[in-house]
């Protein structure tokens, strides 16, 4: 019996980390984090079940996602998910500074999620990650499109502006996965 036990939980802690050999090709990025010299490795940061990422800008209409994204983060970070926000001012909406950013994010809407430095999301210039995105879904059309990315088959789902982060559609998708 305890031997079995042992197999169990062998598999399961196995199951939930990444070596840097079989870490996702997805998630084989490293970024900086916003506003601080500090790098974080999608790899490390996710030995998740489920990662959203979210294209994010300070000053759009849609900004006050912020506050059902940390809501999401705080309901399930516990059960695998991990939700990575991507500043980008590719639609002319986010704050030039960094530090103003960095602003919004922590201070205005308490974000407590990953949330890294600026990074253009679409067209030519979009970062790797947003051209695989791009390829797998949909390329982002405006602000805080969000890609729910399942890291075993690196299968990513895609849901515009429009649905909120607490969307029933988006909070199923995630369940599902968790």
């Amino acid at each position: 019996m305890k031997i079995k036990v042992f197999i169990l939980l062998t598999s399961l802690l196995s199951f939930s980390a990444y070596s840097s050999q079989d870490c996702p090709e997805i998630l084989q990025y490293e970024f900086k984090k916003l506003h601080s010299a500090e790098q974080v490795k999608l790899c490390d940061a996710s030995s998740a079940k489920a990662v959203l990422m979210v294209n994010t800008a300070s000053h759009c209409g849609f900004t006050g996602q912020f506050s059902e994204l940390e809501e999401l983060h705080q309901r399930y970070t516990d059960r695998g998910l991990v939700i990575v926000g991507f500043p980008s001012n590719d639609f002319r909406q986010e704050a030039s500074d960094e530090s103003k950013t960095a602003e919004v994010c922590y201070i205005n809407y308490g974000v407590t999620f990953t949330m890294v430095s600026p990074q253009s999301v679409r067209g030519d210039s979009a970062h790797p990650l947003f051209k695989i995105l791009a390829e797998k879904s949909a390329e982002p059309r405006w602000n805080f499109n969000k890609y729910l990315v399942n890291p075993l088959d690196q299968s990513v789902v895609h849901y515009g502006s429009s649905t909120k982060p607490t969307a029933d559609s988006l909070v199923d998708a995630i369940e599902a996965l968790l």
